[in-house]
């Protein structure tokens, strides 16, 4: 696990959810090849939706830009090794 390492670039999340989305990137990290964003991002994506409900939204990767609405309180973007995610929950407006 590359558990102490990430780096938290921006976010409104609590502590703890932070902590779980370091995780399960972690957890993710070391079931597919770094190589594999999509299975990774689905990972993270599916272990949200158990443990907060459904409607999380997940992009892994090394270069990327979006633009997002999203519900307060569940966003997350941290780099973790060469990678970055973006973690949040979608919003209607």
């Amino acid at each position: 696990m590359l558990e102490g390492i990430a780096t938290i670039k921006e976010t409104d999340m609590p502590e703890k959810m932070q902590t779980q989305a370091v995780d399960y990137a972690s957890q993710a990290l070391d079931l597919y090849d770094v190589s594999d964003c999509i299975s990774i991002a689905t990972h993270i994506k599916k272990e949200f939706d158990k443990r907060y409900g459904g409607g999380w939204q997940c992009v892994v990767g090394s270069k990327f830009g979006c633009f997002f609405t999203h519900t307060r309180g569940t966003f997350v973007y941290f780099a973790l090794g060469t990678l970055n995610f973006l973690i949040f929950k979608g919003s209607s407006s």
